[in-house]
């Protein structure tokens, strides 16, 4: 699996920036078939950074409605990455 689809997008959210700021803690979208080995050596080299930690979670599918049809959101894999002290990643500088 390429590296650039194991890791979809960054999650910036009000949770995940106190995480960023207290516990050193980013916060991905993630590919939903990539285990912990493969964020973990997807992220170090993307952003070229020492990863201490990585914790998984699978979101549930969620329904919406939009008038009278209902329809559901698929669900989604996120990883809380740990970074090493003093190691940062510059796209969530200023956010």
């Amino acid at each position: 699996m390429n590296l650039h689809e194991i890791v979809r997008r960054p999650l910036v959210t009000e949770k995940s920036n106190i995480g960023r700021e207290e516990g050193n803690l980013v916060t991905f979208a993630v590919d939903p078939r990539a285990n912990k080995h493969e964020i973990k050596r997807a992220v170090e080299e993307l952003f070229d950074v020492r990863v201490l930690d990585v914790r998984t979670m699978r979101m549930p599918r969620k329904t919406r409605r939009v008038g009278k049809f209902t329809g559901r959101k698929p669900e989604w894999k996120k990883a809380i990455v740990q970074l090493a002290e003093g190691q940062t990643i510059e796209f969530f500088e200023g956010v």
